[in-house]
């Protein structure tokens, strides 16, 4: 954007040419000419700003929205992570403990967890497993195992509280890039109601799917099978019957659509790491594990998983110093019905293995 004081020499000089004299700069025609250009500048400010809001490859925010919304198309929102939350007595129940949906439990950074319902600590048994998710929709409910260890009020006879597995599917509201991204390759892949564009646009209309591919002929001429996943991976069967539904509605005559889940393909990680000062291998094998998890997630649908990404992750995870990818040794090739999840972690310290 032009300078301010580009504006006002250039009105100056205008002044100068159409009057014949300049005025001195404190005089009170210069300074309103000099006010005078600052509103220029604010009215050229504005209409760069518009002329980024017009265009879906500079636009942002909710003008983006609307850019999407004219290629049938919507941001996806933030979504909820779901795990198991384990609640445990200090020896065999002697009578039932009721552990009451909405029951909440925290990580130390103070992400918190509900129970999604009502639980029964039977007599004699010492733990009991209850389907929860994260208070608050978003990525940080990705909480690692054991992440989840605290309760400002237990339920009566319980005296622990943790998540025994990972907490997955938590992510945050699709960031402009995402959508941008989105919205561009929507008229790349112009949908014409038969093509693969159209069955995977329409699948992803569902807020919950994160991702669709669409293979023709997969089980013979005037076949397609649309595969989809939501963020914490394999959808539901309800998930699949809805987009069956819609898609009946709305495919080519003659032509078999089948809603799928995509096989997942589990992706064992394994790497050398190196703290920097202040920091402790078990906060960065965390963290490290934590950035794992939020790139495996159902958008992966279909892509190869490349050990460049894996390394880039990890060296980019704070706390890190160095970073030896051990596993995979190349490049996981995933083909559009497969899924890459993540599998086991092991991370352990560059250098911990070699003998003195």
């Amino acid at each position: 954007m032009e300078e301010l004081r580009t504006i006002y020499e250039r009105m100056r000089a205008v002044f100068a040419e159409e009057t014949g004299f300049v005025p001195n700069d404190g005089s009170d025609m210069m300074v309103r000419l000099y006010a005078l250009a600052a509103e220029v500048q604010s009215l050229l400010a504005q209409a760069d700003w518009v002329l980024d809001q017009s265009f879906p490859q500079t636009a942002q925010g909710q003008y983006l929205d609307y850019h999407a919304e004219t290629r049938a198309l919507a941001r996806l929102p933030a979504a909820k992570a779901a795990g198991l939350l384990r609640f445990s007595a200090p020896s065999a129940a002697v009578t039932d403990y009721e552990i009451d949906a909405g029951s909440v439990a925290m990580t130390s950074a103070g992400v918190r967890f509900e129970t999604a319902e009502k639980a029964t600590l039977r007599k004699g048994e010492t733990s009991v497993d209850v389907p929860a998710r994260a208070v608050d929709a978003g990525a940080k409910g990705k909480a690692i195992a054991g992440a989840v260890h605290i309760m400002s009020v237990y339920p009566v006879g319980i005296t622990q509280c943790t998540n025994p597995e990972a907490f997955s599917g938590g992510s945050d509201e699709e960031s402009d890039e995402k959508l941008r991204e989105r919205v561009l390759e929507s008229y790349k892949r112009l949908p014409n109601g038969a093509n693969a564009a159209f069955y995977e646009q329409e699948a992803m209309r569902f807020p919950s799917v994160a991702a669709a591919k669409a293979v023709g002929r997969a089980r013979g001429i005037g076949t397609v099978d649309v595969y989809v996943s939501t963020h914490a991976g394999a959808p539901e069967e309800e998930l699949l019957g809805e987009i069956r539904a819609a898609l009946q509605k709305k495919r080519e005559i003659a032509v078999d659509v089948e809603i799928k889940a995509p096989t997942e393909k589990t992706v064992n990680v394994s790497a050398e790491l190196t703290a920097e000062q202040g920091w402790t291998m078990q906060e960065i094998t965390d963290a490290a594990t934590a950035a794992l998890q939020a790139y495996f997630t159902g958008e992966r649908l279909g892509e190869p998983v490349y050990t460049a990404k894996l390394a880039s992750i990890l060296y980019g995870v704070e706390g890190v110093k160095n970073c030896h990818l051990l596993a995979p040794d190349g490049d996981v090739g995933i083909s559009a019905t497969e899924l890459p999840v993540l599998g086991t972690v092991t991370i352990t310290e560059i250098g911990a293995g070699e003998s003195a």
